[in-house]
């Protein structure tokens, strides 16, 4: 039997360097891979139909709410993107643009789309004429290109990636505040019941909102390095872009009205965040409600068994056709190497079937966030495995809300918030909100920046300039 254990399994510990054990499991899970255009990466099968198990699940969130998709082109002409003065500043340095077609230059650079809002609200401005025409609910899904940084890193930070974003119109400013926090609520449903991921929300500060926004609700994740990472965002946009593309509607007053507009948005670095934060020293962890495949059977092949063990081995994926079943009948590879691929790749259970298992008409039940074995009938399987991935799922949920939690420490001085970044924790504390000052912040701390305001309402002291507070803040470095 062929054995491979050099080249399977990870070298390097999760804990001794997080940025080398990463890399190599997005590459050994075969989750993505590297292209010859430097910042983009290859989707492999493997987190592709992660990421289609995240688009099914939001989807329906968003269909069920009554939005619908739709697609725009690519391609934003260079007018477009410079209608809404804020917003291009804000993109101005990721914009990538197409200058030539063949070899005769354009008339009009064209954008590669950065973000789509210029794009959208152009037909936008032609489709609403009346109150009859709002609230317009739009998603589309597709990808974006975003060329300024130095260091990629897979799913994280690439030049191209795939997301989702809606743009909604409303008639009045109370019905976009909502959308803005419905979606907010959608996403922290996705992040922490489906991703197992914890998350912490609230209002960006002025210098960290969406260029153009009025302001900015977000939603970040805390990965084992100490880093945020901003998981999705959700923008009241006001009617700063509906008055730079003349979006307008007739009222029920037979006058004419400025609409009020929210843009939202997750990408594919939420597969990033699965990887850094669900994985382990044997490899990915993926929790059983976005799992692509929820049990792998390993038959213990043996000559004179053979056809036995794997007519069972069917039986028991018929007897479990509501999840996603794989048989491993490879015969050129042991069943170690086998549990140890299998391992690598993250699949939440492991059934184990073998000449002893068959006579005892049980199996071996292996659990991939714990390894704990068990041995279950296979009469009791089906309800075993629906107990033990609801298991798996809130274990997930609740180790990483720990580790999230027992980061956050509470500071006053600053001299404790540079030991708390330096440690690799969230502070937290009171922040004036100027922009000056959090630029400050952000130099002397080495590069920590505010992720989210904490709603509660409480006075105090800035903790860098001692001015007068505005709220309290998650600080921390990111990615």
């Amino acid at each position: 039997m062929a054995e491979k254990n050099e080249t399977l399994g990870l070298n390097v510990k999760k804990s001794d360097n997080l940025s080398e054990w990463y890399t190599q499991l997005v590459q050994k899970a075969e989750l993505a891979d590297y292209s010859s255009v430097s910042g983009c990466m290859v989707l492999r099968p493997n987190s592709y139909a992660i990421w289609e198990n995240i688009q099914k699940i939001f989807d329906s969130m968003i269909k069920n709410t009554g939005h619908k998709n739709a697609y725009f082109p690519l391609f934003i002409p260079e007018h477009l993107l410079m209608k809404e003065k804020e917003h291009v500043e804000g993109f101005a340095p990721e914009v990538a643009w197409v200058t030539h077609a063949g070899n005769t230059k354009m008339k009009e650079r064209l954008a590669i789309r950065p973000t789509s809002e210029t794009i959208m609200y152009e037909s936008y401005a032609n489709w609403i004429r009346s109150w009859r025409d709002l609230p317009l609910l739009i998603n589309q899904w597709c990808n974006i290109v975003r060329w300024e940084f130095k260091y990629p890193k897979p799913f994280l930070r690439t030049r191209e990636f795939l997301w989702q974003e809606g743009h909604t119109v409303h008639a009045e400013e109370k019905e976009a505040d909502k959308e803005v926090m419905d979606v907010l609520g959608m996403y922290k449903d996705l992040m922490e019941n489906y991703l197992a991921i914890p998350v912490l929300t609230g209002k960006k500060t002025d210098k960290e909102k969406f260029a153009g926004a009025v302001y900015t609700m977000t939603l970040e994740a805390f990965m084992p390095d100490g880093k945020a990472l901003q998981m999705g965002t959700s923008h009241m946009l006001g009617q700063n872009f509906a008055k730079a593309f003349k979006i307008k509607f007739l009222g029920k007053d037979e006058k004419y009205h400025i609409p009020w507009q929210t843009s939202w948005g997750i990408s594919t670095r939420m597969i990033g965040a699965i990887i850094m934060v669900h994985g382990d020293d044997n490899g990915l962890v993926i929790p059983p409600k976005i799992a692509p495949i929820h049990a792998v059977i390993v038959p213990i092949i043996f000559d004179k068994s053979k056809e036995d063990i794997l007519k069972k081995a069917e039986e028991i994926k018929n007897k479990l056709k509501k999840y996603n079943i794989e048989i491993d009948k490879r015969d050129e590879y042991s069943p170690g190497w086998k549990f140890h691929e299998w391992e690598l790749k993250g699949v939440p259970l492991r059934i184990e079937l073998g000449p002893k298992d068959l006579e005892k008409s049980q199996v071996v039940l292996v659990r991939r966030d714990t390894g704990e074995k068990e041995f279950v009938k296979i009469t009791e399987l089906n309800k075993k495995v629906k107990q033990t991935l609801d298991e798996i799922q809130k274990n997930l949920f609740t180790k990483a809300k720990k580790f999230m939690d027992s980061n956050i420490v509470e500071v006053d001085n600053w001299k404790d918030f540079l030991k708390a970044i330096k440690a690799k924790k969230i502070p937290k504390a009171f922040f004036c909100g100027e922009k000056e000052c959090e630029e400050s912040i952000k130099f002397e701390s080495d590069g920590a920046t505010s992720r989210c305001i904490e709603p509660d309402k409480e006075s105090g002291k800035c903790i860098k300039c001692g001015k007068k507070a505005k709220y309290k803040v998650y600080f921390s470095k990111s990615y």
